[in-house]
């Protein structure tokens, strides 16, 4: 089941509305008993609907989780739409700046204060979650991705578990290896990192930055699932191929707590 509301963050973008999906899955509605970890996710109307999605093409979660019966609440926030770089704004834990765009002022922290201290204890509130941090994920790609890392690594204290598919570690690679040595993730700290092979390019430069950023998370102790997907490529369409590939990582060694 899917339920469906808006809501404003102030903080970001004033009185524009915009959209939440939660997904509940089937199990809740007859076991009143059962508490759920829960996945955040980014780009909320990229999860699951492709009528809903910005390009056409969702990830399919719903049909995923519905045919593996995953016993997961999924908590999705819809982007900023503003026409002024919203997304890029507060999808950034840092200011960068690239030539098609200009300046962009990371707001990545004021988004992740609004998750934390908002966002998660309503949704703690309103279902049936296992509110810990050992019970509570986030996940996105693309610039969602690069947030994901930024929240596992730097709201460590709620977040235990993470996935980014195509993170956009690449748009300020000084700004991201620095976000990852200014990190104090606990030892249970999991991550799962990957990247399309046709994003890597032919020559050896992105490999060699991805294989620097893996040395840095190893570094920290991070639990690393990294893999490069064969002819993947930067799109809804192969993320949505990944998910049982960040959902395993997600979901691994998960006790089916009853509460």
């Amino acid at each position: 089941m899917i339920k469906q509301w808006h809501i404003t963050i102030p903080e970001l973008t004033g009185r524009t509305r915009r959209r939440v999906w939660l997904y509940l899955p089937e199990s809740y509605i007859y076991n009143e008993e059962k508490r759920y970890p829960v996945l955040y996710m980014f780009d909320g109307q990229n999860v699951f609907f492709d009528e809903e999605a910005s390009f056409g093409k969702s990830w399919g979660m719903n049909d995923f989780m519905e045919a593996t019966g995953t016993d997961l609440i999924i908590a999705a926030v819809e982007c900023s739409h503003s026409p002024d770089h919203g997304r890029l704004s507060e999808y950034s834990p840092y200011d960068f700046s690239e030539k098609s765009v200009g300046l962009i002022r990371g707001k990545g922290s004021v988004t992740m204060d609004w998750f934390t201290g908002v966002f998660k204890p309503y949704i703690d509130a309103h279902y049936r979650t296992i509110p810990e941090r050992s019970h509570t994920f986030i996940a996105g790609s693309s610039m969602g991705g690069l947030m994901s890392i930024f929240a596992l690594l730097h709201y460590n204290d709620i977040f235990s578990r993470a996935a980014a598919l195509s993170p956009s570690l690449f748009i300020a690679p000084a700004a991201a290896e620095e976000m990852i040595k200014t990190s104090h993730p606990s030892p249970d700290t999991i991550l799962y990192m990957d990247y399309g092979s046709n994003e890597m390019g032919k020559g050896l430069r992105m490999r060699r930055s991805f294989g620097k950023m893996i040395s840095l998370l190893l570094g920290k102790g991070v639990m690393l699932d990294a893999r490069i997907v064969p002819g993947g490529e930067h799109c809804e369409a192969c993320w949505e191929q990944q998910i049982p590939f960040f959902m395993n990582t997600l979901m691994y060694d998960i006790d089916d707590i009853i509460r």
